[in-house]
């Protein structure tokens, strides 16, 4: 697993707008490869590397540029650690939807589009304070 560099807040927030789209679609239409296609990129930033998020890609050579420059940063473990959060809503909405049970499919990924959202619109990350209160509790 490599260590990705701390990184501009704003990225995480755009990409959640993207991810809230995705998996709106995903419910709406009830197409399971929405969702898969989630997890899919999910599970690359988790397990990879943020890097490779393409709703970041698109940040950061799309919307950046446009933005004042900051100085803030955020560190990029917990929000790996959120994206393995959101993998694994999104790999049980999947096989919820795809083996036709419906109601897991929509449980499941409407709990993922709750966290997303809330990073979206309010810049508070779940997965990533579940990661800061998990680290309280570990060994020293």
């Amino acid at each position: 697993m490599s260590v990705d560099p701390p990184v501009d807040p704003r990225g995480p927030r755009f990409s959640a707008w993207l991810t809230s789209l995705v998996l709106v679609l995903g419910m709406v239409t009830g197409v399971w490869q929405l969702v898969a296609a989630q997890a899919v990129i999910f599970a690359m930033c988790a397990f990879i590397s943020l890097r490779l998020n393409p709703y970041g890609q698109l940040y950061r050579t799309a919307v950046q540029p446009r933005l004042k420059p900051t100085t803030e940063r955020e560190a990029s473990e917990p929000l790996r650690f959120a994206q393995g959060v959101g993998f694994v809503f999104t790999l049980v909405g999947t096989i919820g939807y795809a083996s036709g049970l419906t109601t897991l499919g929509i449980v499941a990924t409407a709990g993922a589009l709750v966290a997303a959202l809330l990073n979206a619109a309010f810049g508070l990350c779940l997965g990533c304070e579940m990661y800061l209160l998990l680290r309280r509790f570990r060994p020293a």
